[in-house]
C-alpha cells in the first residue's frame, strides 16, 4: 500500500511537467518592466543577426482610442533564410511566420514573455520533416533565455 501511495505521489508530482510539456504556448517570466525585457530581446535577435519586423506597443494603441491596459508589446523578427525553409514544405506556415514574441504585465504587476512553440506549426502544417523547426525551437528558447538574465 505504501508503494501504491508513493507510485501515486510521484505521477502527480509529474503531472504539471507532463501538461505543460504538450502546450503550445511557452511561458517565462522577467523580473524587468515591459519595456527593458522587450529592449534586452530585441537587442538579443538583432545580435543574432535576425531581422526585427514590427514592435508593437498595444498599451500606446490603446491609449491613441482613450483606452487603458496593462503594458503589452509584440516583436515581430526573424530570420528569412529559416522562414522560408520551413515555408518551402508548406507555404501555408507563412501564416504563423516570422515569429513573435509578446512581453506583457498581468493584473498581479508580474512580467512575461510569452511565444508559440515552434513545434505548433507541426500540428497546422504538412512541415513534419522539416528539420529546422527543431533548429528555431532551440534559437527562440535560448535567445528569450539570454534576454530574462
Amino acid at each position: 500500500m505504501k508503494r501504491l501511495i508513493q507510485s501515486a505521489a510521484f505521477v502527480f508530482a509529474l503531472l504539471p511537467l507532463a501538461v505543460s510539456a504538450g502546450t503550445d504556448i511557452v511561458k517565462k517570466r522577467s523580473s524587468a518592466s515591459v519595456q527593458e525585457t522587450m529592449d534586452r530581446i530585441e537587442a538579443v535577435v538583432k545580435e543574432k543577426g535576425m531581422t526585427v519586423f514590427a514592435r508593437i506597443d498595444h498599451k500606446a494603441n490603446a491609449a491613441s482610442v482613450r483606452m487603458s491596459m496593462n503594458d503589452a508589446q509584440v516583436l515581430i523578427f526573424g530570420s528569412p533564410k529559416a522562414g522560408t525553409r520551413i515555408m518551402l514544405h508548406d507555404i501555408m506556415a507563412g501564416l504563423d511566420l516570422p515569429l513573435k514574441v509578446y512581453v506583457y504585465r498581468d493584473h498581479d504587476q508580474k512580467t512575461w514573455v510569452v511565444y508559440r512553440n515552434p513545434q505548433s506549426l507541426k500540428k497546422h502544417f504538412n512541415v513534419e520533416e522539416c528539420v529546422t523547426i527543431d533548429k528555431v525551437e532551440a534559437g527562440i528558447g535560448k535567445l528569450t533565455d539570454q534576454a530574462l538574465q
